[in-house]
Order: structure tokens, then C-alpha cells, then sequence
């Protein structure tokens, strides 16, 4: 891999000589074992120089310096597999693996993604952003190299926070039942279920990792094998000796060869016990006790602050300051909910492991036993959800919309099939910026139209936001409200607790010729090319119901009606436009403007938008063409 393609490259950086000759992994299996541990620091420190520039996921990777080292220089990669989960952690992974001199480009448009990537390089194994993938893929890899007769190791590496969805424990399970050789590495950072860790911990991971205790381990097994009294009685033995000192007894039930804990940070130790659990067969985890945000002080006191980060001053931890503008939708949310909370004691808060991002933290704290972090387990958020409802409670689940993707026979069998009274706060829908493809929420419009019994609406601002969280709590049956990620347009919000009428959009503007049916987001842009080709502009607001009078209205009175949304064009709110006006047979002219069929990778949210022709300048343009057309239906992007 080249190690820079000229564009924001790193300058005037302190010099990393034992980092600066590793190109990759080949060039760390030439380093002596005894130069490792200076690679950490060089590393690490690189680290910390380079996100203090871009931005980006910082306390995870930092966690996983020495881990990252010790699997790189076991391993035989690209040709063994590793598999890393969500990928906040696989910067150092990056770093590694020739892309040390493109660091400066992170998640810039062109740059390195956030995330690992496929297209990105062939040691990014496995693309990912969301969380426990990892040991299914994995599995999903030994078993091809079973099938294809090819000999490699395949690695998972998954945090403790990771393994509480379902998703790892099914392929857990999976995995002890197919029998297949696959190394889970179990990255504990958060100490919740480890004892401490010190010496005799290290110790005990090498004795049990090594070919002596191996050897008599299996040895033991076949000569007992005749003896099945006694080999039950010496099997139950081994379990409840190994289940008194390590936490390992759910993993060995589950078919694991379980090692450790170890602490995270001692190559020596990590280099060794990979080396001896490289030999053995079949499942194996090992479980490696890291801190976030070590070697970096701010990150190790605060690592949920800087988790991840805008740019900031390394040797402070201060990070820019943004200039001072209107609230956040997420504040929007937060502000809310904390004031409905206070209105309705019936309302109960949950959330699937996004506390902070989705805005609950203030709600944690104002009402505990109403706040529900079930987390990192999307499906059983909105079952639980649905439990709730159905012995009268009024559950509010705060959500991105990339994240509730994972939830959808849920959201469709546990509560619109039942017709609950559940409300959805979807943070983060439309395009995210330097997250990119993973986290974009593209597709909540076309996904939750379909479900009968759904309402959804998209805020045109601040106080509309509020006003339809509110509308959504009192609604007597699903409802979905969906907002983007940052600021809106600046509007001023009221204290009530206001509702809208259901299935109302807004005329806000006055045109002639072209009418604009804007949905949430775009509004405002929609308003600018209102001004600049004289369009009629329409706040549609719901999206289920639509406001089918005024698209009537609307289509009566103009010669093209052109949709707007941040939303694939497919599925989304312009084919509900386009369906109920073919419904009618009505011969008026349709545009249907939205996000492309294409994944839109990271760059800023405003490059995004301007790649998917939501600009003002391409709506403009293709506006100004469809007027000119003698096609009766022109479905679309026209970006």
C-alpha cells in the first residue's frame, strides 16, 4: 500500500524512528521482541498527534496499542484473517498496515475511512461500524478455509461492551457447535467483568496457553475417554477449578478454550500467549484486560469524552471550540424528553447503549428508574419497548436511524402488527459526515413507510422538532419522528409541550409553475431555490400520513411538483407522493429529488449532499431542467 497520496499528509511531526520503518506487518516481525514495547510508545504517540489534527475515534485505539502489535507480529497478515468489531479501535490496526503516511486524510472526503474497509485495503478483512459482527464473520471465514482446504488462522477481536449483543452470543454459540479454528479476542476495557489483574493472572494465562498443560490436558481426555465414570468426575473437576480463578466457565459451556484474563498492555505476556494459543485447535478466546485511552492522561480520566473527538490541543486535551450557534436536534430531544418526563409519568426512556449520543444523559440522571440502557442490543430495545407499552406505559426510544435498521422485524412483528403505543426519537437520519456510509441514515423513510399502523414525521426545525417528539408521545399507536444530526436552521423553540395535527404539512411559500413538497431536512434549502425560481414551496412535515389535500391542491395549480427529501429516493416520501397522485391518474409532471443508489462515502456533511445533488445550486439546475422536459413522470436523483 502506498503510505501517502500527497493529500493531507503529516508534517512537522516528532520523529517515531522504530514506527517510521514499519511499513507493515513484515517490516514488525524484523523488530527484536525487546524493541516492542517502544514501538507501543511511538505508536501511541503518533496516535494522539495525528487524531489531534483530524478528529476522529481516539480513547479505543489507544486502549489497543500493544494488542494490536502482539496480533500483527503472530499472525501471519493478510494471509491469517483478523477481524476487528465496530473498527473505533483500528486506527493503530491502519497505522500498521501502510497507511501510517495517509493518516492526515482521515475521514476526509478521499482520505482513510474511520472504519476498516475492504476497498481500503487487503488487511481490512472485514468491513464494519456497527457492533458484533466480528465472531460471525470470522466463523464465517474458518469455515470457507475448512471448505476450501486452506490452512489460516482467523482472528476476532471484540471489546466487552461488543459481546452483551446477541449477535456475538449467537455466533458464540455457533462456533462451539461447528468446532472450527477461530481465536475470539476478548477486549475487556471497561474491567465490568474481570477480576483483577496482576502477575498470577499473566501466569496462569501462559500455563494454560502452553503445550505442557495442553498436552496433558487432551492427553488426559483420550486416556480417561475409557472411563467415563471418571472422566465425568475429573471433566467437572477441571471446570469448577478453572470457573474458581478466571471468569472463563460461560465460554468453555459454550464450546471455548478459554484463556486469561491478561492485562493488555504487557507485550511480553500477549506476544507469548497468542504464540502458545496459535497452536491449538478449535475455538479458543482470549481474554486481554486493556484501559481506554492509555498512555494519553486526559483519555485515560475521561475515556467516554474522548471517545471521539474534534481536533484538540495534545498537550492540553482542549478541543476546538465550535462557534456559538442554536441547539443541537439531540439537544432538541433531550430537552424535551426531560420535559415530558415531568408532564407524564407514564413516559420511560430507552436507549441501546447511546446514552450520550442519543441524548439521555440529563434524563439518566433527572429520572433513574425510568431510564432503560439495554445495551448494545437494538432488537431487544424495541421489544422491551413493546413490553412496556403493553401494560400501559409509554416507552420512548431514542435511536439512530442506522441503528434502528437492525431492529426491523421488531419494530414490525413486536409493535405496529400490535399497533403499540411506542414513540421513536430517530437521531441521525440523512447523511452523518465523516462517519460515512455506516452510520448514514438513509433508508428509515422507505423502511418504516411500508408498516401499516406507523406515523412519521420529519422536522423542518428546532421548534417543529419538539413539537412533533410531543405529537408523536400523545399519539396512541407507533410513531417514528426522524431528525438529522447538528444544528437546524436557528429557529426559536417553545418551553410547551405543543402538538401538530396529523397528516398537516404547511404552505410556506408562494410561487407559480414549480411547487416544491419539501420533507424535514431540506426545507430550508428548498426555500432558497423557491427564492431563486419562484417555486411554491410546501413544509410537508408528515410523511405517513401525507397531507394528500394539499398535494392535490398543489397538483391542481402547478405544472411540475418536485419532492425533497434526505432519504433514498427509493421507498421514501417522494414514491408515497408519486403512488397516491398514479392513484388518481393526475397528468401533472413529478420530480422526486433524494439520496442516490449509491452508498455515499465519509466527507462533510455538506460534500455528501452536494454529491447526491441536494445543493441548492444542483436543485436549481435540476429543477430548471425538468421544467423543460416533455416526460409526464420523471422519477429520480437528478443530481
Amino acid at each position: 500500500m502506498s503510505k501517502s497520496n500527497g493529500k493531507g499528509s503529516i508534517g512537522k511531526m516528532r520523529r517515531h524512528p522504530l514506527l517510521e520503518a514499519v511499513d507493515s506487518p513484515q517490516d514488525l516481525k524484523r523488530l527484536p521482541s525487546g524493541d516492542l514495547p517502544r514501538l507501543a510508545d511511538e505508536l501511541r504517540d503518533f496516535l494522539i498527534e495525528t487524531v489531534s489534527r483530524t478528529g476522529g475515534h481516539l480513547a479505543a485505539g489507544l486502549g489497543v496499542v500493544e494488542l494490536t502489535i502482539a496480533l500483527h507480529y503472530v499472525f501471519d497478515t493478510p494471509d491469517d484473517r483478523l477481524v476487528w468489531d465496530v473498527g473505533h479501535q483500528a486506527y493503530p490496526h491502519k497505522i500498521l498496515t501502510g497507511r501510517r503516511g495517509r493518516m492526515g486524510t482521515l475521514r476526509q472526503k478521499g482520505g482513510l475511512s474511520g472504519f476498516p474497509r475492504r476497498e481500503e485495503s487487503e488487511y481490512d478483512t472485514f468491513g464494519t461500524g456497527h457492533s458484533s459482527t466480528s465472531i460471525g464473520a470470522a466463523l464465517g471465514m474458518a469455515a470457507a478455509a475448512k471448505q476450501q482446504r486452506v490452512r489460516r488462522h482467523v482472528v476476532a477481536v471484540i471489546g466487552d461492551a461488543a459481546m452483551s449483543a446477541g449477535m456475538a452470543f449467537e455466533a458464540l454459540n455457533h462456533a462451539g457447535a461447528l468446532d472450527l479454528d477461530i481465536l475470539v479476542v476478548l477486549n475487556d476495557n471497561d474491567m465490568s467483568i474481570s477480576p483483577p489483574v496482576g502477575a498470577f493472572s499473566n501466569h496462569l494465562a501462559r500455563v494454560l496457553s502452553g503445550k505442557l498443560y495442553t498436552t496433558m490436558r487432551e492427553g488426559g481426555k483420550s486416556a480417561l475417554s475409557r472411563l467415563p465414570n471418571l472422566s465425568e468426575l475429573v471433566g467437572r473437576w477441571e471446570e469448577h477449578m478453572k470457573g474458581m480463578v478466571m471468569p472463563g466457565t460461560l465460554f468453555e459451556e459454550l464450546g471455548f478454550n478459554y484463556i486469561g484474563p491478561v492485562d493488555g498492555h504487557d507485550l511480553e505476556t500477549l506476544v507469548t500467549t497468542l504464540d502458545n494459543m496459535k497452536t491449538m485447535r478449535g475455538p479458543r478466546l482470549l481474554h486481554v484486560v486493556t484501559k481506554k485511552g492509555k498512555g494519553y492522561r486526559h483519555a485515560e480520566t475521561d475515556p467516554c469524552f474522548y471517545h471521539g473527538v474534534t481536533p484538540f490541543d495534545p498537550a492540553t486535551g482542549k478541543m476546538e471550540k465550535k462557534a456559538a450557534g442554536s441547539p443541537t436536534y439531540t439537544q432538541i430531544f433531550s430537552d424535551w424528553l426531560c420535559d415530558a418526563a415531568r408532564s407524564d409519568e407514564r413516559l420511560v426512556g430507552i436507549t441501546p447503549a447511546m446514552r450520550e449520543g442519543s441524548g439521555l444523559v440529563r434524563f439518566s440522571q433527572e429520572f433513574p428508574e425510568r431510564y432503560f440502557d439495554v445495551s448494545i442490543a437494538e432488537q431487544h430495545a424495541v421489544t422491551f419497548a413493546a413490553g412496556v407499552a403493553c401494560e400501559g406505559g409509554k416507552p420512548v426510544v431514542a435511536i439512530y436511524s442506522s441503528f434502528l435498521q437492525r431492529a426491523y422485524d421488531q419494530l414490525i412483528h413486536d409493535v405496529a402488527l400490535q399497533n403499540l403505543d411506542v414513540t421513536f426519537a430517530v437521531d441521525r437520519a440523512g447523511q452523518v459526515g465523516a462517519d460515512g456510509a455506516t452510520h448514514a441514515g438513509s433508508f428509515d423513510l422507505s423502511y418504516a413507510r411500508a408498516l401499516p399502523n406507523m406515523v412519521i414525521m420529519a422536522p423542518a426545525d428546532e421548534d417543529e422538532c419538539r413539537k412533533m417528539l410531543q405529537t408523536a408521545f400523545e399519539y396512541p399507536g407507533p410513531a417514528l419522528v426522524r431528525y438529522p444530526r447538528g444544528s437546524g436552521p436557528g429557529v426559536k423553540v417553545s418551553s410547551a409541550l405543543d402538538t401538530l395535527p396529523i397528516g398537516k404539512g404547511d404552505l410556506i411559500r408562494a410561487g407559480s409553475g414549480v411547487a416544491l413538497l419539501a420533507f424535514g431536512s431540506l426545507v430550508s434549502r428548498a426555500l432558497e431555490v423557491g427564492d431563486r425560481v419562484n417555486a411554491t414551496v410546501a413544509n410537508m412535515r408528515f410523511v405517513k400520513p401525507l397531507d394528500r389535500e394539499l398535494i392535490l391542491q398543489l397538483a391542481d395549480s402547478h405544472d411540475l411538483l418536485v419532492t425533497l427529501e434526505e432519504n433514498v429516493v427509493q421507498g421514501g416520501a417522494g414514491s408515497a407522493v408519486n403512488e397516491y397522485l398514479v392513484s388518481l391518474m393526475h397528468p401533472v409532471k413529478l420530480l422526486n429529488l433524494g439520496l442516490p443508489d449509491h452508498f455515499i462515502e465519509h466527507a462533510s456533511c455538506d460534500e455528501q449532499l452536494r454529491e447526491a445533488g441536494l445543493d441548492v445550486e444542483a436543485i436549481v439546475r435540476s429543477v430548471t431542467a425538468a421544467q423543460y422536459n416533455k416526460t409526464q413522470l420523471k422519477s429520480g436523483n437528478q443530481g
